[in-house]
């Protein structure tokens, strides 16, 4: 194993041992004692099965990640890519062809052999908990869209990678930038309308007190919505969410079903009030300019790896090749995904307190802190997780601190 393999090496075990540490840790915090911000809408059977889930799901995570990193390892160091890549030369179909062939079966390989954590986790520990509402046709029917719906938006875009490395030489990877910043503004354009609806359904918000709040309050902020949607959550999980779909004047609020069943009107519209945060305080925005950057750095770094025999020679590889650079540079890329990550997370969840203060001053804070508490018990969240699982993983603060932060303003 050369130095690329040692890098590789050393980054798959750090990442696992990371995500281990974090995971136990966070058992360890569990408290049998309620916090006092949710001592009005827990009971006692309700947190003990909160904290059951949490453990049931870490176990199992963990279990997850130990069966891929064991396949990951195997099938490196027994030359399975390698083998792979010599099958599908064999064919004759010329690099393209053979590249999209190559990647498309390394991603349906790892699928299937996913498939049966996916069926335990929604079908028993999802069941277990009160969760899981999908029918085996609807489980079935995601994953044959959800492929579909890869293969042909994904290939598309890594068609259009590759052709631009075999052909452009040293400048490729900024087309290859330019390509991927284009594909991402046209997913965010198509989403709502065409590929959405493909997995739920939308209906309008029927009249009455709820819409009216929503719309008028939107007005009365200058944020006008074309319309607001309830989405049939509750066909598939009866855990409750919302969400924007579209930007600029196609702006639309999506209000799971399971969210409307279980939030009154005022606390509605606070949720609704945290998320116009996010655009009024132009966190949107600013996510997509750190998005295209990100996507800069990328492509420009896998510019300088991308043709290194060293690389090649880390997964015994006979040829060298755009398509499996790719693969590998994302291995070798990983540490500094690692940590761009955990600073994303860390902006992300400044971004949510900021959203809160927003909700709190245009709205009702307290509205908000009822919806927060609603959702956490609704949904079953970890009211103390450990520090060092927050750093790592968490989008959002924790339930207790993003209510305490609310209640100090």
């Amino acid at each position: 194993m050369n130095v690329y393999g040692g890098i590789i090496l050393a980054a798959l075990l750090g990442e696992y041992l990371l995500s281990l540490i974090s995971d136990l840790l966070n058992l360890r915090a569990l408290s049998e004692r309620l916090p006092e911000e949710f001592q009005d809408v827990y009971d006692a059977e309700d947190y003990r099965r909160s904290q059951q889930y949490t453990r049931e799901r870490t176990r199992f995570g963990i279990l997850t990640s130990s069966f891929n990193l064991v396949l990951l390892l195997a099938f490196w160091h027994v030359g399975g890519f390698n083998l792979l890549d010599l099958w599908l030369r064999q064919l004759g179909y010329g690099p393209l062809l053979t590249g999209l062939l190559y990647i498309g079966a390394l991603v349906l390989a790892s699928g299937l052999l996913s498939l049966p954590f996916q069926i335990y986790s929604t079908f028993v520990i999802e069941e277990r908990y009160g969760f899981n509402k999908t029918t085996a046709k609807t489980f079935i029917a995601d994953l044959l869209k959800g492929l579909a719906l890869g293969a042909l938006l994904g290939g598309v875009l890594l068609t259009g990678i590759l052709w631009f490395f075999q052909t452009l030489g040293a400048q490729a990877w900024i087309y290859c930038w330019a390509a991927a910043v284009v594909w991402t503004l046209f997913l965010q354009l198509i989403a709502p309308t065409w590929i959405m609806p493909l997995f739920n359904k939308f209906e309008p918000l029927e009249q009455g007190d709820l819409r009216d709040s929503i719309l008028d309050y939107a007005d009365r902020v200058d944020f006008p919505l074309q319309n607001v949607f309830v989405m049939d959550g509750s066909r598939r999980s009866s855990k409750a969410n919302a969400f924007f779909m579209g930007f600029g004047k196609r702006k639309r609020v999506a209000l799971y079903d399971t969210l409307v069943e279980k939030q009154g009107v005022r606390e509605l519209v606070a949720v609704l009030a945290h998320e116009i945060g996010h655009y009024k305080r132009r966190h949107v925005l600013q996510n997509l300019i750190i998005s295209i950057l990100y996507m800069g750095l990328l492509f420009f770094l896998l510019s300088l790896f991308l043709s290194e025999p060293g690389l090649f020679e880390a997964f015994y590889m006979d040829n060298m090749s755009i398509y499996a650079g790719l693969l590998f540079f994302g291995l070798l890329y990983s540490p500094i995904e690692l940590l761009l990550s955990i600073a994303m997370q860390a902006l992300s969840r400044k971004f949510e307190y900021q959203a809160d203060e927003y909700a709190a001053q245009t709205y009702e804070a307290e509205s908000l802190v009822g919806a927060l508490k609603k959702l956490a018990r609704q949904n079953l969240s970890n009211l103390t997780p450990h520090p060092f699982y927050v750093f790592l993983n968490y989008s959002h603060p924790p339930m207790v601190e993003r209510i305490r932060a609310l209640r100090s303003l």
